[in-house]
């Protein structure tokens, strides 16, 4: 992944009074400021693709679904925050310190982007297993497929990888994605 070099890492107190980035992304991980350009059009669209699948299903008084416009802290020592392409969350279980959520999403939905690697997608992943995340869905547009990921013994294990059919997440047994449904036209 095509990162800002940093010359020293970053505590929390101190991430918190840096000014925001526009046109990219920034995280945190482990203190290092990791900062990646926008992402490509097709990314956007499938994620506005599952969003709005998910988002025509759910009652939205108790069901938040949110895209990669908010920071998720996974942790504040090393700190690590994490921007996720879109999550959903029970309302009830929202937790916001410092104008940031400090609590997992019942549901992560990320997709690929050029710029990352598999094994930046897997360290992304092992930080929403930390924080307790229970379902990942990620999302690869160049081999249009999604992985469906489950929490168990403390890390998120791929349960199954689909080309077509319909995704269900766990904890929102309502809420129907057509897989044919979230790739671009």
């Amino acid at each position: 992944m095509a990162t800002v070099p940093n010359i020293k890492t970053v505590t929390y107190e101190e991430w918190l009074r840096m000014p925001e980035v526009s046109d990219a992304t920034e995280e945190v991980v482990n203190g290092e400021i990791r900062i990646t350009p926008a992402p490509e059009c097709s990314h956007g669209e499938i994620v506005d693709n599952v969003l709005r699948e998910i988002a025509s299903q759910v009652d939205r008084r108790l069901v938040k679904v949110a895209v990669a416009q908010f920071g998720l802290i996974i942790r504040r020592s090393p700190l690590s925050v994490r921007v996720p392409d879109l999550a959903v969350f029970e309302r009830s279980t929202i937790a916001v310190q410092d104008g940031y959520v400090r609590s997992a999403p019942q549901l992560i939905v990320e997709v690929f982007s050029l710029s990352q690697t598999r094994e930046d997608m897997e360290e992304k992943v092992a930080d929403y297993a930390s924080l307790g995340v229970p379902e990942v869905w990620v999302i690869s547009p160049k081999e249009r497929t999604v992985e469906v990921l489950y929490l168990s013994d403390g890390r998120l294990r791929p349960v199954q990888v689909l080309r077509d059919g319909i995704l269900t997440p766990k904890h929102f047994p309502q809420v129907k994605v057509d897989i044919a449904a979230i790739w671009p036209e």
